[in-house]
């Protein structure tokens, strides 16, 4: 008697005649049949789920680990249709393939009923074939109806902040709408981004998704013109098209554009930034919040918790850089006295930051072509255009020069060497090394340093 495992899809609720029951029962029914032992933990179901990409279906992911282990766990895999399986021709072709070769474990259809022989291998090419045409069919299809839909002021997304799902359109969320227009007044009066963030969570408020408010989170409204009664798509391009829609407005025109306003002229590439690149510093990375173990990070002449910065965390940490270094340094000579510390410098150092940056640049780079793009099919008029150009050309020009100094760091010289701790905090305050070979120097043999506000203390952890 062979064991089985059987593996259930859905990908819409309008698919009732391929609803989770009706294939279970069948496929039992079909293992009773052909003394097959289907235990219930092998029963994978994946609801709501698009079969076009394997590696986006958990349950289908979970069932191929465990058809991979030794010795295997089921000798079959039952499903209700091929098209159950895969709607991907690659994907199919590739796990059924690795399935019945690898793991001796075979792919059963219990309503396609095929042999072994060549023309079973046909039947079963063109059913995949059919069922890949049919997926991006209907995947067009639904993309040439949202446009329709939404070019009639249709709702072709979920509802943000301050409005739930009505018939066919936004309507008012009547306990967050007055958070919305909080948000935009409080702005208006000079409350920064965090502040709101902060404000809101002590409230008790909540994202859409029942998470915490963050900056990021606060700026998203303040730029959203649904808020205007309008419907906008392709957030991500360099023009995203904004239409008028069916749902009430809860911000003004002028209050909106006056907030949108600020926030352009707030914002830089990277959070607290004041336009020109910041500086890096001795302790850059090192020193974590004794509250919520957030990184602290420069702000201006001082350090404060980033998850603080963010609305996150509900104590500040905020010290004077200056002030820290002290501390920092006097505790390091109380630490390591008359010891011979030895430090290896490695070649990867600042690594992770070096391709972040790459990547941000390649996305400006891009960002910009789009913007050429749209400028030569009409879509942004001569001033728009110039306006987004100077924007971009700007961060690019900063990540750059970021990019240029990283590439001068790299001559620093890989080494290890051995430093008495007097002469160790000698390098450390004096000015012969830069901040940021101090940084490097330090983060050698120092792991992280927690900093507590309230009881005015540092914790300094070492590596062994």
């Amino acid at each position: 008697m062979k064991t089985g495992a059987a593996y259930i899809r859905v990908s819409t609720e309008e698919q009732i005649e391929f609803s989770p029951q009706s294939q279970k029962k069948k496929i039992l029914e079909y293992a009773a049949d052909h003394e097959i032992v289907l235990p219930e933990e092998y029963i994978f179901l994946d609801e709501g789920i698009s079969g076009r990409c394997a590696e986006k279906r958990p349950a289908f992911m979970k069932m191929i680990g465990m058809a991979k282990t030794t010795p295997r766990p089921f000798d079959v895999i039952l499903v209700w249709k091929f098209s159950r399986f895969a709607r991907n021709r690659q994907d199919s072709i590739l796990y059924k393939s690795m399935l019945r070769k690898q793991c001796g474990v075979d792919v059963i259809s219990i309503t396609e009923q095929l042999g072994g022989d060549p023309t079973g291998v046909l039947i079963e090419a063109l059913l995949e074939a059919m069922d890949e045409y049919y997926s991006i069919n209907l995947a067009q299809e639904v993309k040439r109806g949202m446009n329709e839909k939404f070019s009639q002021g249709g709702v072709v997304s979920k509802p943000p902040f301050g409005y739930v799902m009505g018939k066919g359109k936004f309507v008012v969320d009547e306990q967050a709408a007055p958070l919305v227009q909080m948000i935009f007044h409080d702005f208006l009066e000079g409350l920064s981004c965090r502040q709101i963030a902060m404000k809101l969570n002590n409230m008790g408020a909540r994202t859409v998704k029942g998470n915490l408010f963050e900056s990021r989170s606060v700026a998203y409204i303040l730029q959203n013109p649904v808020y205007l009664g309008k419907q906008r798509r392709g957030i991500k391009e360099a023009a995203p098209i904004v239409m008028d829609g069916r749902h009430p407005p809860l911000i003004e025109q002028k209050i909106f554009e006056e907030a949108h306003s600020r926030l352009i002229q707030g914002t830089h590439f990277f959070t607290g930034d004041t336009g020109e690149r910041r500086a890096d510093y001795m302790l850059q990375g090192l020193v974590r919040c004794s509250g919520c173990g957030g990184t602290l990070t420069r702000n201006g002449q001082s350090l404060q918790c980033q998850r603080y910065a963010k609305g996150k965390c509900p104590v500040s940490h905020s010290i004077r850089l200056e002030k820290l270094n002290r501390v920092v340094l006097r505790q390091l000579e109380e630490d390591l006295k008359g010891q011979t510390i030895k430090i290896q410098i490695e070649k990867n150092t600042g690594r992770t930051r070096d391709k972040a940056l790459l990547v941000f640049l390649d996305k400006e780079r891009k960002r910009m072509k789009r913007l050429e793009e749209a400028f030569e099919a009409g879509v942004d008029t001569l001033e728009e255009y110039q306006r987004k150009k100077k924007e971009v050309q700007q961060r690019i020009k900063r990540l750059e020069a970021e990019a240029e100094e990283r590439k001068r760091d790299e001559n620093w010289p890989v080494q290890c060497i051995q430093k008495t701790s007097d002469s160790l905090i000698k390098i450390l305050s004096g000015e012969k090394i830069s901040e940021r070979e101090k940084n490097i120097l330090l983060c050698a043999f120092v792991s992280k340093i927690i900093f507590d506000r309230r009881k005015g203390t540092i914790e300094i952890h070492y590596y062994s």
